[in-house]
């Protein structure tokens, strides 16, 4: 165990275990769950939280409009908070899905009341810690205490919260099979963190990258943003989330030999990622690709890319840690932050 960020690294490596837990709660809890969400009626779905699970919350949506066919939204809590109506347009009766670590984040309980006083739908809470003030908002409250953490930088916590509304959306879109592969989760998780933990440590640790771009398109977006948020927390490092085409329309400007693109690939999409990838390489970039198979870092999962997509996170979890421990920091205390975000005096 490493002295500096030795919490993280804990965390980090030990989240396959926490899945286990996550699956098994949703399905313990499974009728009860389609049963709320039946009942309600639901003709919309906003997803909510701050920092990292604000970008749980935009990859859960993309999932969410994939599967269910219907409107949904990963919107900061903040702006649920100061913007209800324009944050949630009106579209029918919506359930808010809310996810905090600590269960205690200001913008989060605040965004969770404003939308309840507006009697426009239900409230679904997901989290980490029993007995806080958002473990008693929701019309069912979700907490998974295997994910709790002592490091500031989310890592098991935030894959485990995913899982968790990944597993709601198999049981609302009724694929109890999504639900099976996600048991086979945790000893995929567990040969990736192992086989690929040299690779994060020998990119980590290369002194001529000073600049980091992690690349995912449709739910793969937010988890992009999320690694991308892990690598400067951690390794206050440059680093800039895109989506792969988009990456094309200007900031690939920033692109030298100093550069290293983390690819989130997708089997949809992978011819024209494959492209973008090339392109960069061309302009001396290096690059790092996250898949199923014939990448850089290969899941070998034998999951559907649904049930699989928490895979992409340990990798790029691993890069920011080493990354951080490379440069002298300390992954476990990152500059200017703290573990729960509270606002005092509002």
């Amino acid at each position: 165990m490493p002295t500096l960020g030795q919490h993280t690294y804990e965390e980090l490596t030990t989240q396959p275990e926490a899945w286990e837990s996550v699956v098994q709660i949703v399905r313990d809890r499974a009728e009860e769950l389609k049963a709320f969400f039946r009942a309600g009626g639901y003709e919309a779905l906003a997803f909510t939280g701050c920092g990292s699970s604000y970008y749980l919350s935009l990859a859960a949506a993309s999932w969410a409009g994939e599967l269910l066919a219907i409107p949904s939204w990963g919107v900061p809590a903040s702006e649920v908070w100061l913007r209800t109506e324009g944050a949630i347009p009106s579209r029918g009766k919506t359930l808010l899905v809310a996810a905090s670590r600590s269960g205690e984040t200001t913008e989060t309980l605040r965004a969770c009341r404003a939308f309840l006083e507006t009697k426009a739908g239900g409230l679904l809470t997901l989290s980490c810690y029993p007995g806080r003030p958002l473990t008693e908002m929701g019309g069912i409250n979700l907490v998974f205490p295997q994910a709790q953490e002592i490091s500031i930088a989310q890592t098991r916590a935030l894959s485990s919260l995913y899982l968790a509304a990944m597993g709601l959306m198999a049981l609302w879109a009724d694929r109890p099979q999504a639900i099976e592969e996600m048991a086979a989760l945790p000893r995929a998780g567990k040969r990736l963190l192992s086989q690929y933990e040299p690779l994060a440590k020998e990119l980590g640790a290369d002194p001529t990258l000073d600049r980091f771009f992690f690349l995912g398109s449709g739910p793969a977006y937010g988890l992009a943003c999320e690694l991308s948020l892990k690598m400067k927390e951690m390794a206050l490092s440059q680093s800039e989330p895109f989506h792969f085409l988009e990456f094309r329309h200007g900031p690939q400007s920033m692109v030298n030999q100093n550069t290293l693109l983390v690819a989130l690939s997708s089997d949809s999409q992978a011819v024209y990622q494959r492209v973008v990838l090339e392109e960069m390489r061309e302009k001396k970039a290096r690059t790092v690709s996250i898949a199923e198979s014939e990448a850089d870092v290969c899941m070998n999962s034998g999951l559907s890319e649904f049930s699989r997509s928490v895979l992409y996170l340990p990798f790029g979890q691993l890069l920011a840690y080493e990354r951080a421990i490379s440069r002298g920091l300390d992954p476990d205390r990152p500059h200017h932050l703290e573990a729960v975000v509270k606002l005092i005096g509002v």
